[in-house]
């Protein structure tokens, strides 16, 4: 499953379901009652059945003889699919989410941006060019989040890692709700702090990089704080 929604009966049975849980309706270790839930859902046994098998290859949900379909400990859940961290972030502004995304950030991205420093080509860093310059001419939240988004991944495809590009997918889902939680709420210009990891990078300056992208991530995390 990707990290589109899927669509359908299918599809729209594995939102609910995980909908439910990530909200607490349906907690923890607690057993799943499918006769009712096939009823409250109107679905058929098999789109339910499947739906299951989704949440279970999620980490999210387990079934056991005698025990039944339980809701797994969150220490079970496949915490980097892109679903998961999706359905965590529409479950409410959960600024403990947040502030482990932070984290993570901290450890990925200013590697990231010495290693771009150190390998983008022209066409990348032109690239990173028009995101900051999309960034400065938006006019309304949607603009301002696709554009930072937008650097964001291309920075991680400047490193010419794969493995890199991977986990930028994973960041993207959180950094969009940290974004729209952010960027709407909290007075502040975030082209200079990108620009500043832009012009890093073109001057081919690995240390410059790393410090202006750490500090970007630091700033994102004091910007969590004062929404507190």
């Amino acid at each position: 499953m990707s990290e589109k929604r899927l669509r359908g009966v299918h599809g729209q049975t594995v939102e609910a379901l995980a909908g439910r849980i990530l909200a607490g309706e349906i907690g923890e270790g607690d057993t799943l009652d499918l006769p009712a839930l096939r009823e409250e859902l109107d679905v058929s046994l098999t789109a339910l059945r499947e739906a299951l098998k989704v949440l279970s290859a999620k980490g999210i949900i387990d079934a056991r003889q005698k025990r039944g379909t339980f809701v797994q400990p969150r220490s079970s859940w496949n915490l980097l699919d892109t679903d998961v961290m999706r359905w965590q972030t529409e479950a409410g502004a959960d600024h403990g989410l947040f502030d482990e995304l932070t984290e993570m950030r901290v450890i990925v991205e200013p590697a990231a941006a010495r290693l771009a420093a150190e390998r983008a080509s022209d066409a990348d860093i032109e690239a990173l060019g028009g995101a900051v310059e999309r960034m400065a001419s938006a006019r309304d939240l949607a603009a301002t989040v696709r554009a930072d988004l937008e650097f964001h991944r291309l920075l991680m495809a400047a490193t010419h890692n794969a493995f890199l590009t991977q986990v930028e997918r994973i960041i993207a889902i959180g950094l969009a709700e940290r974004d729209k939680l952010v960027h709407g709420n909290v007075d502040d210009d975030p082209v200079p702090s990108h620009r500043a990891v832009l012009d890093a990078i073109a001057a081919r300056d690995p240390e410059a990089a790393y410090e202006a992208m750490r500090a970007l991530v630091d700033k994102s995390g004091a910007d969590l704080d004062r929404l507190r």
